[in-house]
């Protein structure tokens, strides 16, 4: 879900001009600055709720929540008539994952200012996030009706109908994500495609997102081209051979390359909503991506020969990925990856089911942590071999299945068709549906979700069962 965003507590007193000044200096983005003047008014009036509700809502949107939490309980509680400092309060226990008491903070605001519609937005994105979809359509819906304008509440609106599986409509509002804070503009130039036939034209389709969102979304490039012409696709440089082979009769390039001569655009994340799709409709679910061949016989070479060397046979080998990236360069991005990312050490209970050799999948810094697996658990680490998608995607063409978080080695094992058995966040990513542990998206996904924000231990016990059932047949049948 898009992270709620805070409110302004406009004080109107002179005494309170040092507020205003800090206010002034958030609104024009220049935060540091902004952060000393709060500062300083706190100093010299230690209980100026407006003073504490601006600071404390600013210090959440920094990512500050440990430090915010008692600055705006101590707002609402010196001033509990003020509606906005209501709302922040309720932002800053919405990160911290205190969804139950969020709700409450957001209808206290609300019970004193009904018509506040970020109040109203936030307590659906906290109820969407506990899977209450349907009760918090109520509140995004009184949203819009208040600001219909407004491009955050709009897609919350629309990350809402999306996690409850009405694709139709979700898909349609999720146009409304260029008028976010949190996605910004699109970066397309010319004329946009609206799903109309472009026979004899050439249609320039732009990545979006992260990796897995390009890995998730490309499979609809081949029913675009079906309403016309020619097709270009714009990917990262470390997706290219892999989407080349796999769409042979696509045109892509690099995002860096000069895109040839075309006629019109649209983003990958776009192709749903302008094809149609529903829950019913969703193409390809049993895999569309194609390793390369020779790398593939490469890797079979590599793994065969640890298997000598390790005197070992084991019953299932399966690939390991326990964090994403953690993107600080986009402050929601990184936020969540703090919620679906774990350590290598918290998947130790793995390593009692017998005859398992583990293959870690992990780049990045916490690739590190592949060096020194947990007690018991058989880790092989070819990390340094894996440069690009394509790597990655003949190492996992070798192996018997994937265990992963949620991120983009998910979507390109699935996409390989490989089962995947993938641990889920308690807000878990709108496209995984709720209460659900298979998906329309992938047929041999299965989905392992927290029941509890920062409960990782039940689903974890929960996979460890399941993998012994498994490996005990697997091992029958052998």
């Amino acid at each position: 879900m898009i992270m709620p965003e805070h409110s302004f507590s406009e004080p109107s007193a002179l005494s309170d001009a040092q507020v205003m000044d800090a206010v002034a200096l958030q609104r024009a983005n220049r935060m540091h600055e902004a952060v000393a003047a709060y500062k300083v008014a706190l100093e010299q009036d230690p209980d100026n709720a407006y003073a504490l509700s601006n600071y404390g809502g600013l210090l959440c949107a920094l990512g500050e929540f440990q430090t915010a939490k008692p600055l705006l309980a101590r707002a609402v509680r010196i001033k509990p008539d003020m509606p906005d400092a209501w709302s922040n309060f309720g932002n800053v226990l919405f990160e911290l994952q205190d969804y139950n008491a969020a709700i409450d903070a957001y209808k206290q605001c609300l019970t004193l200012q009904p018509q506040h519609a970020l109040a109203l937005s936030n307590l659906g994105v906290a109820l969407d996030c506990q899977g209450r979809h349907e009760l918090a359509l109520n509140f995004h819906n009184a949203a819009i009706q208040i600001e219909p304008e407004n491009g955050q509440n709009r897609t919350n609106h629309a990350l809402s109908l999306l996690a409850h599986g009405d694709y139709q409509e979700g898909f349609k509002a999720y146009e409304w994500r260029w008028n976010s804070n949190i996605i910004g503009k699109h970066n397309l130039q010319g004329p946009v495609w609206n799903g109309e036939s472009f026979v004899g034209k050439t249609l320039l389709i732009h990545t979006e997102g992260g990796f897995g969102d390009m890995l998730h979304f490309v499979r609809f490039v081949p029913y675009a081209a079906q309403r016309g012409g020619s097709i270009i696709v714009k990917v990262r440089k470390e997706l290219l051979t892999l989407l080349q082979r796999s769409f042979p009769e696509q045109l892509f390039i690099t995002v860096d390359d000069l895109a040839p001569p075309h006629d019109l655009e649209c983003s990958v994340g776009s192709l749903p909503y302008l094809l149609g799709t529903t829950l019913d409709t969703i193409p390809l679910a049993s895999g569309y991506l194609t390793p390369d061949p020779t790398r593939v016989a490469d890797w079979k070479a590599r793994l065969d020969k640890d298997l000598f060397f390790m005197s070992a046979s084991p019953t299932l080998k399966i690939g390991l990925v326990w964090a994403g990236s953690p993107h600080r360069e986009v402050r929601y991005v990184e936020f969540v990856d703090q919620r679906r990312s774990i350590n290598l050490q918290s998947m130790a209970p793995l390593a009692q089911v017998p005859n398992i050799l583990f293959y870690s999948l992990q780049v990045g810094e916490k690739s590190i942590q592949a060096k020194a697996p947990p007690a018991g658990m058989k880790l092989v680490n070819h990390a340094n071999f894996l440069h690009n998608f394509d790597d990655t995607a003949a190492l996992i063409a070798n192996l018997d299945m994937v265990i992963s978080v949620d991120t983009s080695v998910v979507h390109l094992a699935a996409g390989l068709g490989k089962p995947v058995w993938m641990l889920s966040r308690f807000d878990q990513c709108w496209r995984w549906l709720s209460g659900r542990t298979d998906s329309p998206w992938y047929s041999n996904l299965r989905i392992y979700q927290q029941p509890q924000p920062f409960d990782w231990t039940t689903p974890i016990k929960k996979m460890v069962s399941d993998l012994m059932e498994l490996e005990e047949k697997t091992h029958n049948l052998k």
